[in-house]
């Protein structure tokens, strides 16, 4: 048999944790924690490199959909696909920069609110029982637009925020642009409102927050009791800075605030910049959008840098979703920054369990097909395509390695390095577009932790799922 060589260059690194994504654009991303694992969304950069190519720009005009992405050890992540945006409402000009909340209501189900920006010209919310939808638009038309009643000075009500405190309530942050009334270095176009009980309306009115150097990317959070108001910083000089207990926050830089009453517009405290953009952490300058998480204990930092773009042909500004630890102490955030690194991996991968081809650490030269809503297949691009998954835990060892494929050619898969040599070799052949399910016996001395490669011989062979069988299993 001759031996398969796979392809040489990937645009994310196996020892990296960033971009979550090697292979998809996507940017401003947003998240939710569901049944242990982590949900992030966000705006589909892709599309518009789909619309546009490599010479093309990302002026975000293409994108009417959103990325869903989850994991459950911050380096291993499946693509979730898109939510199509402009099917479920039409009425939509754009879908960028979501913000997802949830909440357990009366029915007992946890339901999952996902704002979203209508172009620059508002917010939408989609509405769903489950991170993977089915969505559903349960207003029929934009929640925010401009020029509404209470929004006089915001000249594009997007970059929706949004939270829930403590007590079950809904709160919602949003806005951009420049303040033509602005004082100096502070701007009132940042809006906090009270979400109603249905978290579809209001139940106070707009509320402006004095925040300066403000451009855009507002996000809520609720911590340790405090409400946190997070934006990106815009890129003028920092020159007309007037207070003598805190640096600016640098250019383009994301800003926060707190207060423990939010409706109060006067009672929100700046504490300073909190992350830099990604040219002051040594990468391209791009806009920044953030979201602090916690999962499993950590507070973590979803951004976005263009780490993809810089090891591609293209200069178009395409963005790629980007997770970092987060450090807080009771005074707050202190200034961090952007990594290739990223994050440690929180836990090995179990592989007793089904996994989606879709899940990975990194590949190189796979694309995706879609199975059905929030479930997708990998598919080889070209013969030598393989993706790579880290720290795989066999424990004492496994009878068995099952996958569900189509296609023409074999899967390879490798344990700890890319060209090592296989521990499984799967020949598969299936008509059209019809799905089979292979098993191969794998070698007793497959014990512990390993890194896994799926190397693939010929292009258009598809991997929905895989599972590996126990030695004790029957």
């Amino acid at each position: 048999m001759p031996q398969l060589q796979p392809y040489a260059h990937t645009y994310k690194p196996e020892t990296c944790a960033n971009p979550i994504s090697p292979n998809v654009f996507c940017a401003d991303p947003t998240s939710v924690e569901y049944e242990g694992r982590l949900y992030v969304f966000g705006t589909n950069d892709h599309q518009q490199y789909a619309a546009v190519g490599d010479e093309g720009k990302n002026t975000y005009e293409h994108i009417r959909s959103l990325v869903i992405f989850s994991t459950n050890d911050m380096r291993n992540w499946e693509y979730h696909g898109i939510i199509d945006v402009a099917r479920i409402a039409p009425w939509i000009i754009n879908a960028w920069a979501p913000s997802v909340i949830s909440r357990v209501e009366d029915d007992g189900l946890t339901h999952f609110y996902l704002y979203f920006s209508n172009n620059g010209c508002g917010v939408g919310v989609l509405t769903a029982t489950h991170p993977l939808g089915p969505w559903g638009d349960p207003l029929g038309r934009p929640l925010i637009y401009q020029n509404m009643p209470g929004l006089e000075n915001c000249p594009s009500p997007f970059d929706p925020g949004a939270c829930i405190d403590e007590n079950g309530t809904g709160w919602l942050s949003f806005g951009g642009g420049s303040d033509e009334n602005g004082v100096g270095v502070y701007s009132k176009v940042p809006k906090i409102v009270k979400l109603g009980k249905d978290l579809l309306s209001f139940d106070s009115p707009f509320v402006s927050i004095t925040a300066p150097y403000f451009f855009e990317a507002g996000e809520l959070n609720v911590i340790d009791g405090r409400f946190f108001y997070s934006y990106s910083s815009d890129w003028q000089p920092r020159t007309a800075w007037d207070r003598a207990d805190l640096p600016a926050p640098p250019m383009c830089s994301m800003g926060y605030m707190t207060t423990q009453t939010p409706l109060d517009g006067e009672s929100w405290s700046f504490r300073g910049g909190f992350f830099l953009n990604a040219g002051d952490s040594g990468m391209d300058w791009c806009n920044n959008h953030t979201h602090i998480t916690e999962y499993c204990g950590r507070k973590y930092i979803l951004h976005h840098t263009m780490h993809i773009q810089e090891r591609m042909q293209t200069k178009g500004g395409f963005r790629c979703m980007c997770v970092d630890d987060l450090p807080y102490t009771a005074e707050g955030f202190p200034l961090a920054k952007a990594t290739r690194q990223g994050v440690e991996q929180l836990r090995p991968l179990n592989p007793f369990v089904c996994h989606s081809g879709a899940e990975m650490c990194t590949c190189a030269q796979m694309g995706y097909e879609e199975i059905s809503q929030g479930k997708t297949a990998v598919k080889s691009l070209v013969s030598g395509a393989w993706t790579f998954l880290s720290a795989v835990d066999w424990n004492q060892g496994a009878q068995s390695i099952s996958v569900k494929v189509k296609g023409k050619g074999r899967i390879e898969i490798r344990a700890d390095h890319m060209r090592a040599e296989p521990i499984v070799r799967l020949t598969v052949e299936t008509e059209a577009n019809a799905w089979a399910t292979l098993t191969a016996e794998l070698p007793p001395q497959l014990t512990g932790i390993h890194d896994l490669y799926f190397v693939f011989s010929e292009a258009n062979i598809c991997l929905q799922a895989w599972q590996a069988k126990g030695k004790d299993d029957q």
